[in-house]
């Protein structure tokens, strides 16, 4: 995951109109530069001596624009296009076009002020951000609005409006090349979680299997004494009091991690999703969930049950929100509120998220396995606050890839059972599992502690052209 994490580098593209004032150009590259350096964002601009004040009027501005983008393009995940005037649609559309970059695009126009109006210090960028978002959609380039038409460049909301986008490009960025893990067999009575590799790779995004012979078989080859064991233990025994843990249940567990953890590092893995049942409780007498924590903790989300969509959908939210994610069941109702419901697993959530975490057994599995062969599941409840639900899924009748989100909140009424679990509400609840049934949707769903919804949407909506049903 660390290609999303470095510091973002964005293209400024700042258009100008020769009859209105250019020197306003020169007052928004200023602008610019100190606001995107506060707030930790590199930039890549034009210089005042490739064209006038730095701005794009002209079709060879456009040709110098598309240079610099070519020169940069392995740095920029996105492009701010600023209006400091009415601007040239044309020449800014072309210079994107011309640079053959594929990256998000923001549109910010400027505010007129009233007693501003007469020629001089005029901008009528308010008019100039419609005709360029029409050349736009003309080239086919995709963009993100501002949360108003206009705004200042030095405004706050301006500058929550470029955080935002941030988060959109980092989520764009991460999901073009991602590469995820699927570590053993989808269980067989799982036919929910089935999904279609050949549509993933279309967007770009490529899965990585491996048997779980070939894990079991990396255990039984390390050492006791391998010091990787130790690293891996501390971080299990940090991750949620282990205390009621055997030693040696503890002691398979860290061996399983250190395999496995080489196996993403040697293959480049984003995110995994891993056959948790019943091999493993089989042949090493341990759950995985508390791997899958570490990891989910790491921002490197791990999933159920071989749900490589699932995994996918804790990447994105994990990335959208910089915050760790879990995937969860849509579990039961909550009594007679049909606006809750109870979100619940074995025990895989990252531990951040969660009121006094601690490993046990999985006790409901263990009806079959035995609960002496399921050690390593977390017990946890989320904690209250805000939550973003999400879910991506491919649908192989429709060729197309699908998605729904959006957000709600975790709340604290009493709820006694074990494992991962929370209790949600959700404006329309009913409304949305109607539209996840009907749609044929999986059981699981991806979800943190965010308000990451506009975000993912917009990612997916416009950027990787998948649809996404927002609820609202």
């Amino acid at each position: 995951m660390k290609k999303s994490l470095d510091k973002m580098t964005f293209a400024v593209l700042i258009g100008n109109r020769g009859f209105f004032p250019s020197y306003l150009v020169g007052d928004a590259k200023r602008d610019a530069a100190r606001i995107f350096d506060e707030l930790g964002i590199n930039t890549v601009m034009l210089t005042e001596e490739q064209t006038n004040y730095g701005g794009i009027e002209t079709y060879q501005d456009a040709k110098i624009a598309a240079q610099m983008l070519k020169q940069h393009r392995d740095e920029i995940a996105g492009i701010v296009i600023l209006l400091p005037n009415f601007g040239d649609e044309k020449a800014l559309s072309q210079a994107i076009r011309l640079s053959g970059l594929n990256v998000p695009v923001l549109v910010q126009a400027e505010d007129d002020n009233l007693d501003k109006m007469g020629l001089a210090t005029r901008r009528d960028s308010f008019c100039g951000k419609i005709s360029l978002c029409n050349n736009l959609r003309q080239f086919d380039i995709p963009f993100t609005l501002t949360t108003q038409h206009t705004c200042a460049l030095t405004s706050d909301i301006f500058k929550q409006d470029l955080l935002s986008f941030v988060s959109v490009c980092r989520v764009v960025k991460a999901l073009r090349g991602c590469r995820v893990g699927a570590i053993g067999a989808r269980p067989a009575d799982f036919n929910t979680v089935r999904y279609s590799e050949k549509l993933l790779e279309r967007l770009g995004i490529s899965v990585e299997t491996i048997d779980l012979s070939e894990i079991f078989a990396g255990v039984n080859r390390l050492r006791d004494n391998d010091l990787r064991i130790a690293e891996k233990l501390e971080l299990l025994k940090a991750n949620a009091d282990a205390s009621a843990i055997p030693e040696e249940k503890l002691h398979i567990m860290a061996k399983l991690f250190v395999v496995i953890s080489n196996w993403i590092i040697e293959n480049g893995i984003d995110t995994t999703a891993i056959q948790c049942w019943t091999s493993l409780q089989d042949t090493l007498g341990i759950n995985v969930c508390s791997i899958m924590s570490v990891m989910s903790g790491q921002l490197m989300p791990s999933a159920c049950e071989v749900d490589v969509m699932g995994a996918l959908s804790m990447y994105a939210l994990s990335i959208a929100s910089m915050k760790p994610a879990s995937i969860a069941d849509w579990n039961n109702n909550f009594g007679e509120e049909r606006d809750k419901c109870v979100m619940f697993h074995c025990g895989n959530y990252a531990t951040e998220e969660l009121d006094n975490p601690f490993m046990s057994t999985a006790d409901i599995i263990g009806t079959t396995v035995g609960c002496e062969n399921t050690c390593g599941a977390i017990n946890g409840r989320m904690k209250a606050g805000p939550l973003t639900y999400f879910r991506l899924s491919t649908d192989d009748f429709s060729g197309k890839v699908k998605a729904y989100v959006g957000e709600g909140k975790f709340v604290d009424d009493e709820l006694e059972t074990v494992g991962c679990r929370a209790v949600i509400q959700v404006k329309g609840l009913e409304e949305l599992l109607a539209y996840i049934c009907n749609n044929g949707f999986e059981h699981h769903v991806a979800m943190n502690h965010s308000s990451s919804a506009k975000v993912l949407h917009e990612v997916f909506t416009k950027y990787l052209a998948v649809d996404c049903y927002y609820h609202k």
